[in-house]
């Protein structure tokens, strides 16, 4: 893989002489909350990581889609949805789910079956080594990518060397701040093989014909520009502070206030946790900031050309996400001595290793 190229140094916009020169790489940003603690083992067994979707609302019951709730272990969703297409004889086209949940792992999410006027198979008829049928039901509508709240984990950390006296402060830290809302390392590939790709890709120096993988690319590429955007924030100290120019939105990522609807206490429903600031996914168009803000957002992306570039001529538009992530429902505990027990909830689209990351390395 060819390298992706120097890191860049970013130019502070407050004068912060921390953050004066700094060189980063948006693949691995800066941590909020000190360095790490220490080390643990992580994901060493698929029970260690266990992710439940939250739907958020209950199936009607009834309609041509039929509802599987499915629990799988050492299979990648694209995989069941093409097993379960398979077993009924009809097109993979007619499944559909709300997102992606890991291989290497303990996943429940639900499928949905478009089998209009057909009646709903059995779980017999359908579970494998590896995938459990949990429930059976209908639902007037298909399940479309996003349209769940989000996702409950339960994670283990084994063999861990740190203080449980250090690791309580931390955590309450987190749980009343929250942390970047980064795009996880598994973003962007092996050392960064998605962006090599995705750039080679853009200048047509590689055809990707499936559109899941050029999909998958893509979202590679302005995953780095907002990971670098929002690192940029988090070294000035401005991730949580509003500049003149912001964007607000919502936690759950479903809108944004725009300037012309901004009434004036936005930086109050800030510190609140009603709103969020928060950063460009890169496309064409506009940015939708002004200011300080905007200035700070065309400045990272100027430092990225290749990437901004990118995305603009692959036709995406520009859209905004939220830049502070805070877990729901925390709960930490130690089953061991050196076994720490961490679950929580999160919005849907981010990733539970932002929160892990600011506590220890895996």
């Amino acid at each position: 893989m060819r390298p992706i190229g120097p890191l860049v140094k970013f130019r502070s916009f407050n004068n912060s002489p921390r953050a004066l020169l700094y060189s980063m790489n948006p693949i691995d940003p800066p941590r909020l909350h000190g360095t790490s603690l220490g080390k643990a083992r992580f994901k060493s067994r698929p029970e260690d990581f266990q992710v439940e979707e939250v739907l958020g609302w209950q199936p009607s019951g009834t309609g041509e889609h039929c509802l599987l709730w499915i629990e799988k272990s050492g299979w990648n969703t694209n995989d069941v949805a093409a097993e379960l297409a398979r077993r009924l004889q009809i097109r993979k086209r007619q499944i559909s789910h709300c997102g992606l949940k890991d291989k290497n792992a303990i996943t429940r999410q639900w499928f949905s079956i478009h089998l209009p006027g057909i009646k709903s198979p059995t779980a017999e008829e359908l579970e494998i080594n590896g995938i459990r049928i949990l429930n059976i039901t209908r639902n007037s509508r298909k399940l479309r990518r996003g349209v769940h709240r989000g996702n409950r984990f339960t994670i283990r950390l084994r063999e861990s060397n740190f203080s449980a006296t250090e690791l309580e402060t931390r955590w309450n830290h987190i749980v009343a701040r929250g942390v970047p809302n980064y795009f996880g390392s598994q973003r962007f590939g092996r050392q960064g093989s998605n962006i090599d790709q995705a750039l080679q890709l853009a200048v047509g120096e590689l055809e990707i014909r499936d559109r899941l993988v050029r999909g998958i690319l893509l979202s590679a590429l302005r995953s780095f520009l907002f990971n670098a955007v929002v690192g940029q924030r988090v070294l000035d100290g401005s991730w949580d502070k509003p500049l003149v120019g912001e964007i607000y939105g919502f936690a759950d990522n479903r809108s944004i206030v725009l300037p012309e609807r901004q009434t004036g206490n936005e930086p109050e429903r800030v510190q609140n946790g009603d709103l969020e600031l928060t950063a460009p996914l890169w496309g064409e168009g506009a940015l939708l900031s002004q200011g300080a803000v905007k200035k700070l957002e065309h400045s990272t992306a100027t430092q990225h050309k290749r990437i901004a570039d990118a995305l603009t001529s692959a036709g995406l538009q520009q859209q905004r996400r939220v830049i502070r992530l805070t877990p729901i429902s925390p709960q930490l505990e130690w089953e061991a001595p050196q076994t720490l027990l961490l679950q929580f909830e999160l919005p849907k689209g981010t990733y539970a290793t932002a929160i892990i990351r600011e506590l220890i390395d895996l």
